[in-house]
C-alpha cells in the first residue's frame, strides 16, 4: 500500500502561486522549531490492488454533519427499471419529543439529528480494459437513513428474528421471491431448504427508516449507534462486478453490474413486524417519511 499525503505544504504553494508575496528573506526552520508544528493531511491517496483490479482511493479529512431530504431519487435506470429507486429519501432527521437519545446525545423536540461522517472518499478500480468501477463513502459514518425504497440493488445488513426467536441476515428477494442483490423489490429470510427463495417476505418499502452504524454498548445497559466504514455507493461495470475492501482492510464487499448501495446496520427487528406495520414512522411523526426515524425497533448486538 502507498499513501500520499497533501496537506499545508500543498495549500501553501497553491497560495504562493495566486497572490502577491512580499519578498523577505529565506531563513532555515530549527529542528527544534519544527517539532512544535502539528497538522493533518486534507487529502490521502492510497493505491491499492487484489490481482483483479488496481484501486486508487482519494479521502479527504474533513468531519460531515447533515440532514439531507430528496423528494425522488432513481439512479441507474435502463432497460426498464432502476438499480434504485426511492421517494422521500433522508439522511439525518429531527427529534419529535424532549429527552429522545441517538448517537448518545439527548435532543429536545424540533431539533435536528444530524447523519454523521468522516473522511469521505472517492475510489476508483481500474482493470486492463480501463475503469471497472468507482464509489462514493465515508471512513465513518452513522445515522438515520429514511425513505419509501421500491427498488434495490444492494445489501442492508439487516437481522430478522423468525416466530421461533431464531436470527437470520435478511435477504433480498424480486417479485418472484428469488434471491437477488440486483433491483430486489422485497426483503426477508431465506428458505433453509431451498435459500434462492424466502420462507417469509415482506415489502422492500416497509422498511422506510434504519440506522446506519453499529450497535455498542452505552455502560448502561443499553446499546448506542456506533460507527461503521461499510457505507457506500458503487457504480460497477461488468457482471462480476468489484470487490471493495473496507477502508480499515477488515471486509471485502463484491458489488455487482450497475449501481450498488450498502447500508451496514446492527439493527434486529422481527419478521412479523416487517409483513405488518413495518419500521416506519409513529403517530406521533406522520407527515413525511424522509423527515423522522422515529423506530418501533430496537438496537441489539449482533
Amino acid at each position: 500500500m502507498k499513501h500520499h499525503a497533501y496537506g499545508c505544504a500543498g495549500l501553501v504553494m497553491l497560495c504562493l502561486g495566486v497572490v502577491p508575496v512580499t519578498q523577505a528573506e529565506l531563513k532555515p526552520i530549527s529542528d527544534q522549531t519544527m517539532g512544535e508544528v502539528t497538522g493533518q493531511a486534507f487529502m490521502q491517496v492510497e493505491n491499492l490492488a487484489d490481482g483483479a483490479h488496481d484501486f486508487t482511493r482519494m479521502t479527504l479529512g474533513v468531519d460531515v454533519e447533515t440532514r439531507v431530504n430528496i423528494d425522488d431519487v432513481k439512479v441507474g435506470e435502463i432497460d426498464g427499471g432502476s438499480d434504485f429507486a426511492a421517494t422521500h429519501l433522508a439522511l439525518g432527521h429531527i427529534a419529535r419529543q424532549d429527552g429522545v437519545q441517538y448517537n448518545g446525545q439527548n435532543y429536545t423536540q424540533g431539533e435536528t439529528v444530524p447523519f454523521e461522517a468522516t473522511q469521505p472518499f472517492i475510489e476508483l478500480a481500474e482493470d486492463a480494459s480501463g475503469l471497472a468501477g468507482f464509489r462514493m463513502g465515508f471512513g465513518q459514518a452513522r445515522g438515520s437513513v429514511s425513505s419509501l425504497t421500491t427498488s434495490l440493488s444492494g445489501n442492508i445488513g439487516l437481522k430478522l428474528r423468525d416466530s421461533a426467536g431464531v436470527v437470520h441476515d435478511a435477504a433480498l428477494f424480486d417479485a418472484s421471491n428469488q434471491a437477488t442483490n440486483y433491483r430486489g423489490t422485497q426483503i426477508g429470510i431465506a428458505d433453509s431448504a431451498n435459500p434462492a427463495t424466502c420462507s417469509e417476505c415482506a415489502s422492500l418499502s416497509k422498511v422506510q427508516s434504519l440506522f446506519v452504524g453499529t450497535a455498542q454498548d452505552d455502560g448502561a445497559g443499553g446499546t448506542v449507534t456506533g460507527f461503521t466504514d461499510d457505507f457506500f455507493i458503487g457504480f460497477q461495470r461488468d457482471d462480476a462486478g468489484v470487490k471493495w475492501q473496507s477502508p480499515d482492510g477488515a471486509n471485502v464487499i463484491n458489488a455487482g453490474k450497475g449501481v450498488f448501495i450498502n447500508l451496514p446496520t446492527s439493527m434486529t427487528v422481527d419478521m412479523s413486524q416487517l409483513t405488518g406495520f413495518g419500521l416506519v414512522q409513529t403517530a406521533d411523526s406522520p407527515d413525511r417519511y424522509g423527515d423522522s426515524a422515529v423506530l418501533n425497533a430496537k438496537l441489539l448486538p449482533n
